[in-house]
């Protein structure tokens, strides 16, 4: 059996360092907005009573859902003995812990309060599924940190069934990762854009496809930074297709949630207005989510070589399907709350509280810069992750 060669990234490039450098400044300026909204509080963001999560929550949700599906690599090579993938399960393995560090800094940095993080750490309500998701997250940096340790450390390298043992640990916990996120909302029964038992899955497909985007960008980024070619073409027509599977798999999902929904009398509304009348919820929707993120990212890949080379037609299908991620998230969280409250299901309600109205809600800057530096903050880890530890494949040689 071949045996995969790994070493640290060296031979930095001014390219590297200035990346390096940019990523840097957004989490520094990312800091800056932090403090600024803490300090004058939320009344300078975009939030309000009726919106409560914002354009952070966006972002934050988004890095953690891309880190149960950067894992995806990892467990192919483990879980499912795919040995083609297995000189990418330590860069996979990085991206994961990565990514959820980023979300979790948005998401604590996005509290108003940072400090009551303490509480919610101490005290659990264990009918709520945001306690179960404390030990989710925590866990999951736990599992992959020891399922990591299994393929590095060479007394462990001799026997394959711990690290196998381990990648099926860190299977099954990715997937209640993105089960818990998915039933964040899934379980919100006063919200009738959530409360579907589908969530979970869909959040899973979701993850799968902007995990495996992520990696891909990466390791193309690693190509030019190294001067050679990691993704050999055989592995990046593997890629190819598992992104084309991803994204059918998630507009699937999507339709199936929908469809059920216009069935449903009492979710005629939500779906009406998130389907046609939710203005820049129902451009989201059907510009971003299902035309950039799933339709355009597919007919990408599926173009003939000679009309467009493979390894830009990935690189642009998997840009293009974040953006549509981003778009995805948002609109199931920032349309899910701006539809109406439906207190009093059957009867009219009216009162000068705005009741029945839809929940204005416009994004400021301050969230912006906070969310965008979840993203720096994910790549400022693995860089120097990179920089420090032997994670990426030199070569292949026999045993």
């Amino acid at each position: 059996m071949a045996k995969v060669i790994y070493r640290k990234l060296e031979d930095h490039s001014l390219r590297f360092w200035g990346l390096l450098s940019l990523h840097a400044l957004v989490v520094a300026i990312g800091l800056s907005a932090a403090y600024y909204m803490e300090h004058h509080g939320h009344v300078v963001t975009g939030m309000s009573n009726g919106m409560v999560w914002g354009l952070p929550h966006v972002f934050a949700v988004f890095l953690i859902v891309t880190a149960s599906g950067a894992l995806n690599v990892a467990s192919i090579s483990s879980v499912f003995n795919r040995l083609a993938y297995k000189p990418f399960a330590r860069l996979s393995g990085v991206l994961a812990m990565a990514f959820l560090v980023g979300g979790l800094a948005v998401l604590v940095l996005d509290l108003g309060r940072p400090d009551r993080l303490i509480v919610a750490m101490t005290t659990y309500n264990f009918r709520s599924i945001f306690a179960w998701n404390i030990y989710l997250y925590t866990g999951f940096l736990a599992v992959v940190a020891v399922y990591l340790f299994t393929m590095m450390d060479r007394s462990v390298q001799n026997r394959p069934e711990i690290n196998r043992a381990a990648g099926f640990l860190a299977f099954g916990w990715r997937l209640a990762l993105t089960t818990g996120t998915g039933s964040i909302f899934g379980f919100l029964a006063a919200r009738e854009a959530y409360d579907a038992a589908i969530m979970a899955p869909l959040f899973i497909a979701a993850s799968f496809l902007y995990g495996l985007a992520f990696t891909v960008l990466v390791v193309f980024t690693m190509s030019i930074e190294t001067r050679r070619q990691i993704l050999t073409d055989e592995m990046a027509e593997n890629f190819r297709n598992l992104l084309v599977l991803f994204a059918l798999a998630l507009g699937f999902l999507t339709a199936i949630m929908h469809l059920t929904n216009l069935y449903v009398p009492n979710r005629i509304g939500v779906e009406v207005f998130i389907l046609r009348d939710g203005g820049i919820y129902t451009a989201l929707f059907w510009v971003g989510h299902v035309l950039i993120g799933l339709a355009l990212p597919v007919a990408v890949l599926l173009l003939p070589v000679s009309v467009l080379p493979r390894r830009v037609g990935m690189a642009l299908a998997s840009v293009l399907a974040l953006l549509g991620g981003l778009a995805f998230i948002y609109v199931t969280i920032i349309g899910g709350q701006a539809y109406p409250l439906n207190l009093f299901p059957g009867m009219e309600v009216t009162s000068s509280f705005l009741d029945g109205q839809v929940t204005a809600y416009t994004p400021s800057l301050p969230e912006l810069l906070l969310g965008v530096a979840g993203i720096s903050i994910a790549m400022l880890v693995t860089g120097i992750a990179l920089k420090l530890m032997p994670f990426l494949p030199a070569e292949t040689v026999g045993d």
